[in-house]
């Protein structure tokens, strides 16, 4: 759906970006390092740590969220410190718009109503009793990538340049399942999905999405819900902007058309450089970005060593990404790591041969639509420096003679 930006749409287009909480990410002082860890010389002499209520990193594993402290912003996931494709649920990207709320399970509950036969209240037991299923999944903030897009810099990590986007294993209850129960309209195509949190988010949702893939999830990884991604139940809208996906899930409404929510009308609406916005552009492109070697690695030792990173798209299964070493001269095809899934994210390796020259290393993804992830000068050629979510373009990583690596955004 196409609106008129307006003044808002013109002053992005001047170059005058809307404040955004994220934008608080640039601003945040660097973090004191823990001093390092001391173990002893000879683990053998010594005898061990005993058993814990919970298990924690090695104190030699430094793996955080950045920044912290945030109740309206972000907190990005450390994607160049990660292995495999499963993203550990306390590593789990953060936004908040007021914060995460406090909710005990036993005074919560989904209200199913609007257009329905049966106007229906769930508690977390009564969602148990449903047939539940377990899937993999991707989220990613739909303003995953903004800093890069506008102003790339060189120092730039994995991490800051889409640190939005994690991937965990869901469980919950297909949310048709309760579209039948309650007895939803036949006339009913939009339905209104509002959180619990003290800005009560709420976002429109086609009731087609809902019928098709939509979960309402209690579980991540195994375990419940943490309270940052929503306990304790959450919508999943597989392969939808970060948002749609509505945390501390309260309240379903049916209705005939969408409700032009404060975040589908002055947020989450993309500005365009011809003087209109893209509106409830909820898929998230294929997207990739190498994690290994990226900033601030130093490659000290000449040879073979792979070119490793994730790629995914909201779309569909990931079903090819190139690897090049030559700032895009040449491409080659990486290998798979993991199983392509739907709207899931794959690790990909290409084994590169490092001589000791300079090298700028970019990945690029292509999904089952054939779609194929375009460069920075592309997306800005139709979009637009003012443009404000949906980044999905071509980033990688220069390595210097000296084996320092640094961000390069400008493909």
């Amino acid at each position: 759906m196409l609106v008129n930006a307006g003044a808002v749409g013109g002053a992005l287009l001047a170059g005058l970006a809307v404040p955004d909480a994220s934008s608080a990410l640039s601003q945040q002082p660097a973090a004191v390092p823990p001093p390092p860890p001391v173990a002893p010389n000879d683990p053998t002499s010594v005898l061990g740590a005993p058993t814990s209520s919970a298990g924690e990193r090695s104190p030699f594993e430094l793996s955080a969220r950045s920044p912290t402290g945030e109740t309206a912003g972000s907190s990005l996931t450390p994607l160049q410190r990660l292995n495999g494709t499963v993203t550990p649920s306390d590593l789990h990207f953060e936004r908040h718009h007021s914060g995460v709320p406090f909710i005990d399970p036993a005074k919560h509950a989904l209200l199913v109503h609007g257009l329905t036969d049966r106007p229906l209240s769930f508690s977390l037991d009564d969602l148990q009793r449903f047939p539940q299923v377990t899937r993999t999944y991707f989220i990613e903030c739909s303003g995953n990538g903004r800093a890069s897009y506008r102003a790339p810099m060189p120092e730039m990590t994995a991490q800051r340049v889409a640190g939005l986007s994690s991937n965990t294993e869901w469980t919950g209850v297909p949310l048709r399942y309760l579209l039948d129960e309650a007895g939803v309209a036949s006339s009913a195509t939009w339905c209104l999905a509002e959180g619990a949190d003290s800005c009560l988010m709420a976002r429109s949702i086609p009731v087609d999405k809902l019928r098709d893939d939509a979960l309402v999830v209690w579980a991540q990884n195994g375990e419940p819900l943490r309270p940052a991604q929503g306990y304790p139940m959450r919508l999943l809208l597989p392969g939808w902007e970060g948002n749609a996906n509505v945390k501390w899930l309260r309240r379903l409404e049916f209705g005939t058309a969408p409700w032009m929510t404060r975040w589908e009308t002055s947020k989450y609406t993309d500005p365009l450089q011809n003087g209109t916005a893209r509106q409830f552009s909820f898929d998230q492109d294929a997207k990739s970005i190498v994690t290994s070697p990226s900033h601030p690695d130093v490659l000290a030792v000449q040879g073979w060593r792979p070119i490793t990173g994730l790629a995914w798209s909201g779309r569909g299964p990931i079903t090819r990404v190139e690897v090049s070493t030559d700032n895009g001269a040449t491409w080659y095809d990486a290998d798979f790591l993991t199983t392509p899934i739907a709207k899931a994210q794959v690790r990909f390796q290409y084994m590169w041969n490092w001589t000791g020259g300079e090298a700028t290393l970019l990945s690029r993804a292509t999904d089952s639509t054939g779609y194929i992830q375009p460069t920075r000068s592309a997306l800005l050629a139709v979009r637009g420096l003012g443009t404000d979510f949906h980044f999905n373009h071509i980033v990688g990583w220069r390595v210097q003679a000296d084996g320092r690596v640094f961000f390069h955004g400008l493909t």
